[in-house]
């Protein structure tokens, strides 16, 4: 685990929530800083979103909190039903992110005897309180997410490490463990570039007033999730089906250099994006999908000899078809969006 802005975020926030607290001389400051913990989120939208849920998750627990202690006391039985109680009404408001927070809130009321009326009941829901704004307050103004630049940092990641997987995958140069450990590698960096543009769509969404993000470029940005996600697919269905089919020389040079063709496209695209690429360069007014037409066509010539065997030529040729469509589709995303910027 490293040491990221979310980590220092969450110790400034605690700092924060248990000074404030004793600044009023609040007691059980404790309970603040784990508010705050509970409450920092990767981006201020989720931050906002979940301190609006937990206060109105923990208003219910506090309420049913102070009920069960003033009718049945704190009992250690007590306190353990009302937790399954709040916890069955936190998944029936679909609020499962708060339960951890709530339950804090429940243990916080319940925990003291001989204090059951609603001034004790709303200090300490003061407190949590104090944790939550804290953790916002530190999300907005101490190191705010650059969501721009860390998702494009890791889409540049991605490809390059796209790239080398598919520039070696017909020549079969790579030992098949550093293969699939790559291969899970770029998956798992897949999924958190998917999330990571989630949490670009909804701060553009949730919060414009405080981030001017263009929509064209969102646009984009998905786009070059597509590509990527489906350059995996073809990688993919290579290491599933290609070799099944015994191909033959002349078959892998033919894989082989169109993939190195694709991925070159991808590169300069990006690049484009980047601004380093001139974008009325000659290389650059060649047709993509026509070069994959013809590409294709020589796969289903394969096919048409051989059906049984070749099939799964079929399969991975249609995959890069596909990504051929998508990285052509990014480039004139790309094009719309530099004319228009």
């Amino acid at each position: 685990m490293t040491l990221g802005p979310r980590v220092i975020k969450t110790g400034i926030a605690v700092t924060l929530a248990l000074y404030i607290c004793s600044l009023l001389n609040l007691e059980s400051a404790v309970f603040a800083g784990v508010a705050a913990i509970f409450t920092i989120q990767p981006s201020i939208y989720r931050t906002w979103k979940q301190i609006w849920d937990q206060v109105q998750t923990n208003t219910l627990g506090a309420i049913i909190a102070l009920l069960a202690l003033y009718f049945l006391g704190n009992d250690p039985l007590v306190i353990g039903l009302v937790m399954i109680i709040v916890i069955l009404i936190s998944l029936k408001l679909k609020m499962e992110t708060t339960i951890s927070l709530t339950l804090v809130t429940v243990l916080a009321i319940m925990s003291a005897p001989g204090n059951e009326d609603l001034s004790f009941a709303l200090h300490r829901f003061a407190i949590i309180l104090i944790g939550m704004m804290s953790a916002l307050v530190v999300n907005v103004l101490i190191a705010p997410p650059k969501y721009k630049k860390n998702y494009l940092d890791r889409v540049n990641s991605v490809f390059q490490n796209m790239s080398i997987l598919m520039r070696t995958s017909i020549s079969n140069e790579m030992t098949e463990k550093s293969f699939q450990d790559q291969m899970k590698q770029l998956e798992d960096d897949l999924l958190k570039l998917e999330e990571q543009y989630k949490l670009f769509d909804e701060e553009r969404e949730k919060m414009a007033r405080l981030n001017n993000m263009n929509l064209r470029e969102i646009v984009v940005f998905k786009q070059m999730l597509k590509s990527l996600q489906q350059g995996f697919v073809v990688l993919e269905n290579i290491d599933a089906f290609y070799f099944q089919s015994k191909p033959s020389p002349e078959e892998n040079s033919v894989f082989d250099q169109h993939l190195e063709h694709l991925i070159k496209y991808h590169e300069i695209f990006l690049l484009k994006y980047d601004g380093k690429i001139k974008a009325d360069e000659p290389h650059l007014e060649e047709d993509i999908m026509v070069q994959t037409n013809s590409f294709l066509e020589k796969v289903m010539d394969s096919y048409n000899q051989d059906h049984e065997l070749k099939i799964q030529l079929a399969v991975v040729g249609s995959s890069i078809y596909k990504y051929a469509f998508q990285i052509d589709r990014l480039n004139r995303l790309i094009e719309q969006y530099l004319k228009k910027a």
